[in-house]
Parts: structure tokens; C-alpha cells; sequence
């Protein structure tokens, strides 16, 4: 790291790849965007390093905020190239979204997002055996925020006069993806998480289904006890990724190490002017997330 050493970073290894601390563990709980994925390609050097790591014995989850549910997301990850033998399993936070959806049959929603994520409603329509009934928010029951309809062209504050009317009927919103922007590419976009914060402003109720709140994390760790065929401990998981908010926080609030990942959606924070990495920065994004990580590297790599 560049500078002087900041109190809360001194001590955390800068790790060149996975190997080095891989032995400590027997499960991977990894995060998708900004880690194995930009949105338009995925990373092989990080899909390779998951693949040796599974090929030692350990065993791979992944766990993304996407609001799509679990087979999508494969579809999806599958589409950009990402191996199917570098992971066992994947739990989302739109799966655990349909689950409610599911939970609230007969009652009528919202869909705050855009059209390409419909497949979370159809899928709830197939579980039920009954299309979910989506209206306007001025007769909605509850909402479903997946994103901004657009979101290369508009900003969250474009939705403050929608919002105050949900809020001011009091429509509990249902958050399928707590990130507040990801990147895409060279990109950076706002998501559900960031109009998720406004209408909690506002005084709406949101619950959150993804990183960094427990529910995401007790579902994925109920994955690994399937695949171990009993519970792991936690001490022997390790959380990876790229958000502070997100990853690191709710690895932190989850009681599990985490491997922190530099050039994700913090890559411009952290970049130093000599081309290391910013300790101020680490520092900084360490106090947001409330939990420091057992490593840092810049990159998924072995």
C-alpha cells in the first residue's frame, strides 16, 4: 500500500492471489459483479482461481445482489462465459425477493424497475400457479424495487415524487438488490439499493434482501450445508468481494473473514498516484463497512 500506513491497515496482507490463504478455508462465499463479472465479460484469472480452489476440496458459493432469481442468474453468468465448474452453487437476492413475492399471494404490487426484469414476477406467477397481479403504485398493496427503468439515462432524485406517494400510503418496498450503484464495464450505474435509501428518507419501510443484511447470508451458508452435508464453520468460510457497503459489511456482521477486492467498484478511491494502493482510501471504506478484512489484492487471481 502507498503512504503512510493508516492505523486500521497496517496489518492486513496485500495478497498477490487466492493460494496464499486459501488452506485456511473450505468454503467460498464469493460475490459476482465487480469480482467475476463487469456486466459485459468475466474474469477467467478469478473463474480459474475458484476452479482450483473447489479442485483442492473446497467448495464455491456464489452470492450476488442481482435481483433476478438463482436460475437467471446462472443462465446469465453462464452467457458471459463464466466456467460452470468454478462454482457449486449461487444464491441471489432476487430469489430471496420471489420467495416473498410468493409469500404475499393475493395481495396486488408494484414493480419499481425495468422491463428486463419481469422474469422475477413470471417466475413467482409459475410458483403460485397464478400471474402476480402488478398495478400502479396508487393501488399497489407493496412494491417491488429492482432499479431505475433507465438506468444509463436518469438519477434516483427523478423518482422522489413517485416515491413520496408510496411512502405516503405507507407501501412496504421490497429492495431485490441493496447495491447502491455497480459498475458496468467502464460504467458506473445506480441501482435499487440507491432508491431503497431514498424512500427509507422519506419514511417508507424497506426490507432488504441482499448483502450486506443476514438473510442473504444465513441462505447462503444453508447452501454449504447442503453441499458439505453439514453445517461448516464459520471460522473455515471465507467471504470474497469488491463493495465495502455490501461485501465486507455483512461478511463483518455474518462473523466471516473476508477477502477484500481493490479494482472493483472502488477501483477509482483507491487508486494511488504512483499506482499503488491507497491506505486513506482502505481506511476510509473499512470505517463505512464497520469490519476490516483478513487480506486485500487487487484482483481475483490464484
Amino acid at each position: 500500500m502507498t503512504g503512510a500506513p493508516a492505523a486500521s491497515t497496517r496489518d492486513i496482507p496485500v495478497i498477490a492471489g487466492l493460494s496464499e490463504i486459501a488452506d485456511r478455508y473450505d468454503a467460498i462465499l464469493c460475490d459476482v459483479w465487480g469480482v467475476l463479472i463487469d456486466g459485459r465479460r468475466h474474469f477467467p484469472d478469478a473463474a480459474n482461481a475458484l476452479r482450483l480452489f473447489r479442485a483442492k476440496g473446497g467448495r464455491v458459493a456464489l452470492i450476488t445482489n442481482a435481483s433476478r432469481p438463482d436460475a437467471e442468474v446462472r443462465r446469465q453468468l453462464l452467457d458471459l462465459g463464466l466456467p460452470e465448474d468454478c462454482f457449486d452453487d449461487l444464491v441471489s437476492a432476487g430469489e430471496l425477493t420471489l420467495r416473498e413475492i410468493v409469500a404475499r399471494a393475493g395481495q396486488t404490487c408494484h414493480h419499481l424497475g425495468p422491463p428486463r426484469d419481469n422474469g422475477l414476477f413470471e417466475e413467482a406467477g409459475r410458483r403460485l400457479g397464478a400471474p402476480v397481479r402488478r398495478v400502479p403504485a396508487d393501488r399497489a398493496d407493496y412494491v417491488v424495487c429492482t432499479g431505475l427503468i433507465d438506468d444509463r439515462q436518469e438519477k434516483p432524485e427523478d423518482y422522489d415524487p413517485q416515491l413520496t406517494l408510496m411512502a405516503a400510503r405507507g407501501l412496504d418496498m421490497l429492495c431485490a438488490n441493496p447495491d447502491v450503484v455497480v459498475g458496468h464495464g467502464d460504467e458506473i450505474v445506480y441501482c435499487a439499493g440507491a432508491l431503497a435509501e431514498r424512500y427509507a428518507r422519506l419514511g417508507g419501510r424497506v426490507l432488504m434482501y441482499g448483502k450486506p443484511y443476514p438473510p442473504i447470508f444465513a441462505a447462503a451458508r444453508d447452501r454449504l450445508a447442503k453441499l458439505f452435508g453439514a453445517a461448516p464453520d464459520a471460522a473455515r468460510i471465507l467471504a470474497i468481494g469488491d463493495g465495502a457497503r455490501t461485501d465486507l459489511a455483512g461478511a463483518g456482521r455474518a462473523g466471516l473473514d473476508c477477502l477484500f477486492i481493490v479494482e472493483g467498484v472502488h477501483a477509482g478511491e483507491l487508486a494511488a498516484a504512483d499506482g499503488g494502493i491507497d491506505a486513506g482510501g482502505l481506511a476510509r471504506l473499512f470505517d463505512v463497512a464497520g469490519a476490516r478484512p483478513v487480506a486485500v489484492a487487487r484482483r481475483l487471481f490464484w
